[in-house]
């Protein structure tokens, strides 16, 4: 099975930029987006699934804001839309698909940089989102979780660690939280296949520059549970697939 994520930055306006036309390309058997800003009924759903994707939707309340989508090849067994938090489900956060014995989640992390009060809300979803999985991997073991993150895990992961050290997406509490994460079982797909620097999933729209000088941020991420280790196949981004001020991320699992 080969996953992408991709923070879609707006699927209408993705579209407009030839978001369907890569579709087209066969790029995975099932893409997962965040930040869709839209409802499926104001989208020309009907294209993307003539290509053979079931599509599944879960919007924000608040129009043009967050959302995040799964297309698949494959139907799901089961969908839940949301995962129970009030706040989270409002803001349309996370989707979750089962594949057999494996569960897909995709998750749009809140950012902190509009201020404090987000940023506050940030670490309590963080918290709250850490604790949903903890509890779902106990009946359901194989996890796949991918999404925007919103943090650059390690220096390795964002051009310029020093001048970002108080920034939101590279806080120290933040990052805490990433080795939390990585040190109770969950495993990053990336760096499994790729140890090297300078890979980035993000670069800010508001310095045209920055991306064609590749100074970005790692901040989409495909994470799995230890029972999938064995069987994960390559792990990749796409840099030069460009609707987005994002780029997807790819690994492919062999089940």
């Amino acid at each position: 099975m080969r996953i992408i994520t991709y923070n879609i930055n707006g699927i209408r306006s993705a579209i407009k930029k030839g978001f369907i036309d890569w579709l087209k390309t066969d790029p995975a058997d099932i893409i997962c987006l965040q930040e869709i800003k839209a409802e499926k009924g104001n989208v020309d759903f009907a294209a993307i699934e003539a290509l053979g994707f079931d599509t599944y939707w879960f919007s924000a309340e608040k129009k043009g804001y967050s959302g995040v989508a799964i297309f698949s090849k494959r139907r799901a067994d089961n969908v839940f839309y949301g995962n129970g938090i009030m706040q989270s489900d409002a803001e349309g956060r996370v989707l979750r698909a089962d594949f057999g014995d494996v569960t897909l989640i995709n998750a749009y992390y809140p950012s902190g940089t509009t201020g404090e009060i987000r940023q506050t809300y940030k670490y309590q979803w963080l918290d709250e989102f850490f604790e949903y999985l903890e509890e779902l991997r106990k009946v359901r073991p194989k996890l796949i979780i991918v999404g925007d993150y919103n943090i650059a895990h390690k220096p390795i992961d964002i051009h310029n660690p020093v001048g970002n050290k108080k920034t939101s997406g590279f806080l120290p509490e933040e990052r805490a939280w990433m080795d939390k994460f990585y040190e109770n079982g969950y495993i990053d797909t990336f760096r499994e296949f790729n140890p090297d620097p300078h890979h980035y999933t993000w670069w800010s729209a508001r310095f045209p520059t920055v991306r064609e000088q590749n100074k970005g941020w790692r901040i989409d991420y495909i994470s799995v549970t230890e029972p999938l280790r064995a069987v994960l196949k390559g792990a990749t981004i796409y840099p030069n697939v460009k609707h987005s001020d994002h780029c997807p991320a790819f690994v492919e699992i062999d089940f």
